[in-house]
């Protein structure tokens, strides 16, 4: 199976993973500079501070921003998901998290939960 080329990516962590974002996104700022890029909340202002990167800003995920990226995932506008879980946090938005989740698995979006995941999806060839 041929790696669907990314041209637009989201990305989310939970709080007990932003610095792992922050840190993963440094790395990658090349790669990360050639897409179009979303980011929830916190998430992506600390993307921004940190890298500079030009992220189109959503809500905080338990306030809707998990929402808009599930619609974007529905109506064909995102290529690729990268969402840092923590799975060792409750979350008291758990449902929103497997909304998208599952919207993600649906329509075969590119979808990445953790580090080596997210670095993968660069190695391909995408």
């Amino acid at each position: 199976m041929e790696i669907p080329t990314i041209r637009s990516l989201a990305l989310v962590a939970h709080d007990g993973k932003k610095d792992q974002m922050v840190d993963w996104a440094k790395r990658h700022v090349g790669r990360l500079s050639q897409l179009q890029l979303f980011a929830t909340g916190t998430t992506g202002g600390r993307l921004v501070e940190a890298t500079g990167l030009e992220i189109t800003a959503l809500k905080s995920g338990p306030l809707g921003g998990d929402a808009q990226i599930g619609a974007m995932i529905a109506e064909g506008r995102l290529d690729a998901l990268v969402f840092f879980i923590d799975p060792l946090t409750a979350m008291p938005h758990d449902v929103d998290v497997k909304s998208l989740l599952r919207l993600g698995i649906h329509y075969d979006t590119l979808l990445a939960t953790n580090e080596a995941t997210a670095t993968r999806l660069f190695a391909g060839g995408a």
